[in-house]
């Protein structure tokens, strides 16, 4: 993939933000377990970096997936992985449906305003019972009148206790479960929607994580993203995209964590010499550093041919899974050359450690990528191949 001096300068200034408005209070925003969505979104998106690929008539770029990309690589030098993961729900995993199938409507009212930075979005997939199992979800939409009355509860939502609307994936009719979804844009001010809690979690500690209940709630049908029923087939298709972004955000946190074990083992001794020096330690960051630049390989020939037209559902399941199962094995080889120190609250490779556990099971296990690529690959047995 080339970049151009376009993307060049996208890197300038998506890193300037990121030294400027979010480095110097990740701590702050750690510690709290929230940060403040609408402050920094506004100042994304007076950037435009919240509407890199949606159209410029609702405020966006218009360009394409590889500027998205070269963003979420960017976003990987924040000193968490909360921060990224957040904004990348608001850019590259809400929204994606709605600027490709909404009506003109639903885009002034709903996306123009998420991608200026001034509504907050979040994802309404995940609920308890149905996880990476999207075709199990049991939230209902039933048509009264010109409405949708909703009814349900979603689990594991990023952004949901800050969100002004929510990108709802609901069964709209009692036909088979990959064709009876839609996707609604319902905001969440509306009344019967309860906000149970925010969620305590392992990592990603300054993104708020919220469980949120929908008790008889009412949106004009109007409010659905493109047709009745297409729901599944739309959040598939924003699955490329919000795989693909993860992927790429997890090359440069994980290239990062070599270039600080590097620095840390020089500096470290043991047995009179720096850590650095005992082949097993520099063979191995070699090894992982190989193993890095595959993954962003295979994640930039992906939005190739992305860009170019194609469906890339088994390349971003593989940069999915890929990167999931690396970030894991870098933070912890990491971890491990760090000593005591890396077993510490405070170390970056610490929090490194607990943030990268979830790309392993968010946006789809791990599991449910080797699942789809088998299908693709015409491996699975028949019975599941249906």
């Amino acid at each position: 993939m080339r970049f151009t001096t376009e993307h060049q300068e996208l890197r300038r200034t998506v890193r300037r933000i990121v030294d400027n408005d979010i480095n110097p209070h990740v701590e702050e925003w750690e510690a709290a377990e929230i940060f403040p969505a609408h402050e920094l979104f506004k100042k994304l998106g007076s950037a435009g970096l919240l509407g890199i690929t949606k159209p410029t008539e609702y405020g966006g770029m218009g360009l394409d997936f590889s500027y998205s990309v070269v963003f979420a690589e960017e976003l990987g030098h924040c000193l968490c992985g909360a921060i990224p993961m957040a904004i990348g729900v608001q850019s590259d995993m809400a929204t994606p449906a709605l600027a490709r199938f909404g009506s003109d409507a639903l885009k002034k009212e709903f996306l123009a305003p998420t991608v200026a930075g001034d509504y907050v979005v979040c994802l309404g997939v995940s609920e308890v019972g149905a996880g990476s199992d999207v075709a199990g979800i049991k939230t209902t939409a039933v048509k009264d009148g010109s409405d949708y009355v909703i009814n349900g509860g979603k689990m594991w939502i990023t952004n949901g206790t800050q969100a002004d609307w929510i990108c709802l994936l609901a069964n709209t009719s009692d036909g088979p479960s990959h064709k009876n979804k839609s996707l609604i844009c319902v905001p969440m001010k509306t009344q019967g929607i309860t906000i149970e809690r925010k969620l305590k979690k392992l990592g990603m500690w300054a993104s708020d994580t919220a469980q949120i209940f929908f008790e008889n709630v009412r949106v004009p049908q109007a409010n659905r993203i493109g047709e009745e029923g297409a729901g599944f087939l739309y959040q598939m298709l924003q699955f490329q995209e919000e795989r693909l972004w993860g992927a790429a955000n997890a090359v440069t946190p994980m290239a990062n964590a070599i270039d600080w074990t590097i620095e840390y083992t020089r500096e470290r001794r043991t047995f009179g010499q720096p850590v650095i020096d005992n082949q097993v330690v520099h063979f191995t960051l070699a090894e992982l550093a190989t193993e890095i630049e595959a993954l962003r390989a295979l994640v930039y020939r992906a939005t190739e041919l992305y860009v170019g037209g194609e469906d890339v559902t088994k390349y971003a399941s593989m940069a999915k899974l890929k990167a999931g199962r690396l970030s894991r094995e870098v933070a912890d080889k990491c971890l491990q050359f760090w000593g005591g120190m890396g077993y510490m609250w405070e170390s970056r490779i610490n929090r490194l450690y607990r943030d990268a556990r979830l790309l392993s099971i968010g946006g789809g296990a791990d599991e449910i990528m080797l699942g789809i690529i088998s299908k693709l690959m015409n491996i699975l047995p028949r019975a599941r191949a249906k």
